[in-house]
């Protein structure tokens, strides 16, 4: 009989694995502290605030007053939260290196130094994340943890422009390792490892195209770069910093700036390339695919027109100061400068416009599936107040000047004709508000006077030949709604007259003295024995029901009426012996 020796029994004992969703893990945490919104600044204080109370949990702290470093090593990792301890770390690091490649001006040399420090720091503590993984944790956890690593690797090399081949390999190597994490798991997860590759694959086509093996041109590179998720921030750093150094050297070939017939130069490399991106911007919008962009992508799109205008004018205003006494310098400038702020007033006029026909698509639209409200009339009307703004500050500031050319005299009768059509629309929907609320007579006034401006806008836009055909369809348009308006609310107002009667005695009939309604709940008097809110419930507008007011009508007793209806009918005795006499004089039986 053999006897197993119990130290070679304890030996054989197998560790147990430690498992780690690496991917949902991050995802979850930074969706939740910052990076949702690209806040890298939160995102590294909670890591920050994670990696102390990690410390702090797992008595690992380096020592009190003088620091004393404790070395991670496998025999040190006894529970899983040591392995956290290491992730969260690289997690720091990579915030922080962020963090300083979204200044707003670009990180300057010193800056940049840092944020390749702060890069090698996360790829360090990456790869210690990687070893401890493949032999305290399970298969899958060793690999989340490999993919992990060369992804930090590859954004170091991404950042560096260098080693193009290295970075493409440690790109790919991610990738297939998330592609394959995809097959497998829950749902969540294959969704998650799906969007970390959408994420990976932009990264990996950058490469091959500064290797030299793709065939991308600058406007594919943009198009992906229009992709979202904190993986790709560092991939529109880098696309951002590439075509401001292509913009720069555009730049050179743009020395003026022409608007209404007039040249302006441009001595300002800085204001050369604000005003090249923001044409470059433009083109989007008013190029053959702008019909095919949403809404909301155009927005965006003027925003970023309107940062770009606003940094050419900082520039010239920043010139202006520094122009000294040269008085052609100065004009040359504040005409440029009021250049830009037209061409700056028509892109906000048309951001307006896209906003109204946002708008009028939700007008009529109940809730969908978006769970979006649809628009009132007084929105619109309000949007059209900020487009009569717009065209009134536009016309004056074409308008000011002496010596004004007939190109600019055209532009300001345009924008009198503009302004003469928003006040039509406006017209319009305040008519349509009223009609909302039940105020017919007004309604019907405000359609018959929005046809009226309609009519006279039309025959101008007409008279001019060449007018604008989409504001021109938009009139004409608006004076068949406004027709079938003025005979809707005209009936409804002879039908509401015609009823009003039967609608007021019916309402009489309805009346009662006590007041009471089954229909309606008991007020809080009536319910006291009842614990029950009279307030009501909060998400419903409804009127707290405490007690009614003014009170209701109640019946309450009277003192009786007495008739004597047989007083006339009784005769009564003669009580003329029983009353005194008065005693008179003799002079009084005289005059008898």
């Amino acid at each position: 009989m053999e006897i197993d020796d119990p130290k070679s029994n304890s030996s054989d004992q197998i560790t147990p694995k430690f498992s780690i969703n690496v991917l949902q893990l991050l995802k979850s945490a930074q969706m939740q502290h910052g990076l949702r919104h690209g806040d890298y600044t939160r995102y590294r204080r909670y890591c920050t605030a994670r990696l102390r109370r990690l410390y702090k949990s797992l008595k690992f702290t380096h020592g009190r007053g003088k620091y004393n470093r404790r070395l991670l090593t496998e025999s040190t990792v006894t529970e899983v939260r040591f392995l956290h301890l290491v992730l969260y770390t690289a997690e720091r690091a990579w915030s922080h290196a962020m963090e300083k490649r979204q200044l707003p001006d670009g990180p300057n040399a010193r800056q940049r130094i840092y944020l390749i420090g702060r890069l090698r720091k996360a790829v360090k503590w990456a790869t210690l994340f990687a070893q401890l993984c493949a032999t305290k944790g399970d298969s899958r956890t060793s690999l989340e943890a490999e993919a992990y690593a060369s992804f930090m690797k590859g954004n170091l090399l991404f950042e560096q422009d260098q080693n193009w081949e290295i970075a493409l390999k440690n790109f790919k190597s991610a990738r297939a390792v998330y592609e394959e994490l995809g097959k497998y798991g829950d749902l969540e997860n294959q969704v998650l490892c799906r969007e970390r590759v959408e994420e990976l694959e932009p990264s990996i086509r950058y490469c091959l195209h500064k290797i030299g093996e793709s065939n991308l041109q600058a406007s594919e590179l943009l198009n992906i770069g229009e992709m979202e998720g904190p993986a790709l921030d560092l991939f529109k750093a880098k696309l951002e910093a590439v075509m401001a150094e292509t913009r720069s050297q555009q730049a050179a070939s743009l020395t003026e700036f022409h608007w209404l017939g007039h040249r302006f130069p441009i001595s300002n490399a800085k204001t050369r390339v604000a005003i090249l991106k923001a044409q470059d911007l433009e083109k989007d919008l008013h190029g053959p695919t702008a019909d095919s962009l949403p809404g909301e992508k155009k927005l965006a799109i003027f925003d970023k027109v309107f940062t770009a205008y606003h940094e050419a004018r900082s520039f010239i205003r920043s010139d202006l100061v520094s122009a000294g006494s040269s008085e052609s310098a100065k004009d040359d400038l504040n005409g440029l400068d009021k250049a830009v702020g037209a061409v700056l007033g028509q892109r906000t006029i048309e951001r307006n416009q896209l906003l109204v026909s946002i708008a009028k698509s939700k007008l009529t639209r109940q809730r969908d599936d978006k769970n979006e409200k649809a628009t009132k009339p007084e929105e619109l009307v309000r949007l059209y107040d900020l487009l009569l703004q717009n065209t009134s500050d536009l016309s004056d500031l074409v308008s000011s000047g002496r010596d004004r050319k007939p190109e600019e005299i055209a532009f300001a009768e345009d924008c009198e004709l503009k302004s003469l059509a928003f006040r039509a629309q406006r017209c319009f929907f305040l008519g349509k508000s009223y009609s909302m609320a039940g105020m017919r007579a007004e309604a019907y006034t405000l359609y018959c006077r929005a046809r009226s401006l309609a009519e006279d806008a039309l025959k101008k836009y007409q008279a001019t030949g060449d007018g604008d055909q989409i504001m021109i369809k938009e009139l004409k348009m608006l004076c068949e709604e406004c027709r079938s308006n003025i005979c809707i609310e005209h009936a409804t107002g002879i039908m509401e007259e015609l009823k009003a009667p039967e609608n007021l005695s019916k309402k009489i009939s309805n009346i009662s003295l006590t007041g009471d309604d089954k229909k309606l709940e008991k007020y809080l008097l009536e319910k006291l024995e009842s614990y029950e809110s009279a307030v009501g419930d909060p998400t419903v507008k409804s009127v707290p029901r405490i007690e009614a007011f003014p009170p209701a009508f109640q019946a309450i007793p009277r003192n009786p009426i007495v008739l004597d209806l047989a007083y006339n009918f009784i005769d009564f005795p003669s009580l003329d012996n029983r009353m005194k006499k008065d005693k008179k004089g003799f002079i009084s039986r005289l005059w008898r």
